[in-house]
């Protein structure tokens, strides 16, 4: 027996994500009146949460397409509009929950494991590993949120795809709620979001230290990232104030320290990984990023020296830790620069490349070694 029509295109649209939420529009309550003429024309209203939405063309697009394929229908007409204060209300309390009984996102309780990358100098990459490692996760198939915690130096907008022509994409501010953009299947959060017309490569950020503690703390606390499998955080180089911050929101956080082959970029990795374990934070491993460049006829140069992820493995190993791991060296790439630089994550364009490729082994790696369950509680109760 045939569904009535209206019914056919509700079921319809309960295959169209909001983009940014990636949840059905028909639960999220956007979704107003449906009406077919006898003709088969349908009449849909749909409510976007705010004016401006930055997702209202592909929303528009995609109600488009779902009404259309339904069986039956020979029209569309879409109307677009925007939910009233109450309906907003509605729809914040419905995706993040009342705010009195809102847990902290990232507690200590929290099912979302956090993962900070840190080094100990600029210019190691780590910024480039940390957007490969997040796009290379969320292609297997987990939730990724990555906050670019580099306030000084923000570059993760860059690299994902999210700054062109000096123009940022925006988040989204529904009521008190930030929603912040998604690239590659990465929600996505950097202080480069918050400065207006400015041209990200013409403005610079000179804050003291509350001022940063005060950023990282609002990144975790106000932007919606949902329910989230993984978190990384893409520090800023050395042992400052952000590190600190880092340490005193996120103890239960775990840490990967990034390196080249160096020994004086080997030897302030050691540092940050110390100022890490001092906050209380767990050292998962090293990664040894330009390891060498690799020659059409196999041969690699070792333009940066070598040794240097193994020097600081050992110099992290005592009897209190008596196990951190060199989890992998990533092989110098021009070809993994260029794609960063164009917003293009080589781990998705560049599958052959031996720095993608050794990208993606090291995101596998990192996924089958999730963070234990023990002394969590799970939000469950016993009837």
């Amino acid at each position: 027996m045939s569904l009535p029509i209206e019914t056919a295109i509700l079921e319809s649209l309960s295959r169209v994500q909001d983009p940014e939420i990636l949840r059905p529009i028909t639960e999220l309550g956007m979704v107003g009146q449906v009406a077919v003429d006898e003709a088969g024309h349908a009449s849909v209203g749909i409510s976007l949460t705010i004016a401006g939405c930055p997702a209202a063309r592909k929303i528009e697009a995609d109600v488009t397409a779902a009404v259309a394929g339904t069986p039956g229908v020979t029209g569309t007409s879409i109307d677009v509009g925007v939910m009233t204060s109450e309906e907003r209300a509605a729809f914040v309390k419905l995706v993040r929950g009342d705010r009195e009984a809102r847990p902290q996102q990232f507690g200590p309780d929290s099912l979302t494991r956090v993962i900070a990358v840190t080094s100990g100098k600029g210019g190691v990459g780590k910024s480039s590993l940390t957007a490969g490692l997040a796009v290379s996760l969320a292609a297997q198939g987990l939730s990724v949120g990555l906050v670019d915690a580099d306030i000084f130096g923000f570059s993760i907008p860059g690299i994902m795809g999210l700054s062109r022509d000096g123009q940022v994409a925006q988040p989204s501010r529904v009521d008190d709620m930030i929603v912040p953009p998604v690239a590659h299947g990465v929600k996505v959060i950097s202080i480069g979001m918050f400065l207006g017309d400015a041209d990200p490569r013409k403005t610079a950020v000179s804050w003291r230290g509350p001022m940063l503690h005060r950023t990282i703390e609002q990144f975790l606390r106000d932007v919606w990232f949902g329910d989230l499998d993984v978190l990384l955080l893409d520090l800023p180089p050395g042992t400052g104030d952000v590190a600190i911050s880092v340490g005193q929101l996120l103890p239960q956080a775990e840490v990967l320290v990034i390196t080249t082959p160096q020994e004086a970029a080997a030897d302030v990795a050691v540092r940050s990984a110390l100022v890490a374990r001092q906050t209380g934070q767990r050292v998962i491993g090293v990664i040894e990023n330009m390891a060498g460049l690799v020659q059409p006829d196999g041969s690699i140069i070792d333009v940066f020296g070598s040794g240097g992820g193994q020097l600081v493995v050992e110099r992290l190993k005592d009897t209190e830790h008596p196990d951190v791991p060199l989890l992998g060296s990533v092989p110098l790439s021009p070809a993994f620069r260029e794609a960063g630089d164009a917003g293009d994550p080589a781990v998705l364009t560049l599958p052959d490349d031996p720095a993608a490729r050794t990208v993606r082994e090291l995101a596998g790696a990192l996924a089958v070694s999730g963070r234990g369950l023990a002394g969590r509680k799970l939000g469950l109760s016993v009837r």
